[in-house]
């Protein structure tokens, strides 16, 4: 690979393919704007030290605490010597998008709207998903990551699997936010497929969106999407299908 080429950061796990949504966010864009790159493999408990040494800016938590997490990039397209590097899905986004106009993920007057639609993903669409598939998750950390989290200094330890009737009550809220995301893109199927978000082309709201998606698949392929695949009239294997060609991993 090109020392001219991109550099993402990913978290390493036991699962062959990656899994992170954020980051499979960056990695879609990549993929479809066809910019060359490279992932670099990272545990966890390194994330913090290898984004300080990059000069990676932290995000924040609401009661400003700075957090260092992925993705990042750095891109040597101006200057090898003093590369960009970012953080945030975001705002990479933003930065790839102006950089790399070619094979545009925001179509013209659609970016407030799509904001909307990525925040509603990230911080309201995915959270009932979070008690049974973060639990999960874990488990296919490596074990040096999965003591990160046990350490006292490190992240709080996720909640333990739900089981039984708790977890099946988890799979109802689930499926609210799912057949609601159903309804509003089905309204698509006028004047559009009915698939995708902006109507006919995938943009980068459908790239958040099946990053979600892919972290089912990657971390539950038997459970957990083996049931969301099928509901819906199968449209979230189709949204799968749609954003397959974009899924490869450098």
């Amino acid at each position: 690979m090109s020392s001219s080429s991109i550099t993402l950061y990913d978290i390493r796990s036991t699962i062959p393919q990656p899994w992170a949504p954020n980051i499979w966010r960056v990695r879609f864009i990549l993929n479809y704007k066809r910019l060359p790159y490279r992932t670099v493999w990272i545990e966890f408990s390194d994330v913090e030290a290898t984004l300080r040494s990059l000069g990676a800016r932290p995000t924040y938590k609401p009661d400003g605490r700075p957090v260092y997490s992925l993705p990042v990039i750095v891109d040597p397209f101006r200057s090898r010597n003093a590369p960009v590097v970012l953080s945030d899905a975001d705002v990479i986004a933003d930065y790839l998008e102006a950089t790399y106009p070619a094979r545009p993920i925001f179509p013209d007057g659609s970016r407030a709207l799509q904001a909307l639609f990525v925040y509603y993903v990230q911080d309201i669409f995915v959270k009932p998903l979070l008690p049974i598939l973060v639990p999960l998750t874990h488990q296919r950390l490596p074990e040096r990551s999965q003591a990160h989290f046990r350490h006292p200094a490190g992240p709080m330890p996720p909640p333990g699997g739900l089981v039984g009737p708790q977890r099946e009550q988890a799979w109802v809220a689930v499926k609210e936010q799912f057949n609601h995301l159903a309804g509003i893109l089905d309204k698509n199927s006028f004047g559009g497929d009915g698939v995708v978000a902006m109507g006919r082309e995938v943009t980068y709201a459908d790239f958040a969106l099946c990053s979600v998606l892919i972290w089912v698949e990657k971390v539950s392929p038997h459970d957990c999407w083996a049931r969301i695949r099928e509901w819906n009239g199968g449209r979230w294997a189709r949204l799968y299908a749609r954003c397959k060609e974009h899924m490869d991993v450098c």
